[in-house]
């Protein structure tokens, strides 16, 4: 079995991962197609020290892009502001672990 050299997990700040519950819950409200998941496995973040699976945090910033979408005429500029600022943490994370890790013996 070949073993990826991407990470299969992301250590997220707390901070992030409060904020990112209480946007996976608005969407979940909103039953928005795929924010369960995510939203059970940031809830009980904590529980295991902030580090979530890829899929999870992908598919978390994807919800929240969709909530902000849905959400973008009704809602206030700094709500708004707020939901993608943590969809786009999230899909940062979400990219930064999909680089391979560079080994020292190519400098």
């Amino acid at each position: 079995m070949t073993s990826s050299p991407f990470q299969r997990t992301i250590a997220l700040p707390a901070p992030v991962c409060e904020q990112a519950a209480q946007h996976l819950e608005q969407a979940a409200h909103r039953a928005i197609d795929g924010a369960a998941i995510p939203l059970k496995a940031f809830s009980s973040a904590a529980d295991n020290d902030f580090i979530l699976p890829v899929p999870v945090v992908e598919q978390a910033a994807a919800c929240l892009l969709v909530l902000a979408t849905e959400t973008a005429q009704t809602v206030r500029p700094s709500a708004l502001r707020a939901t993608i600022t943590v969809a786009l943490q999230l899909r940062d994370a979400v990219q930064l672990a999909h680089q391979p890790a560079l080994s020292s013996r190519f400098w």
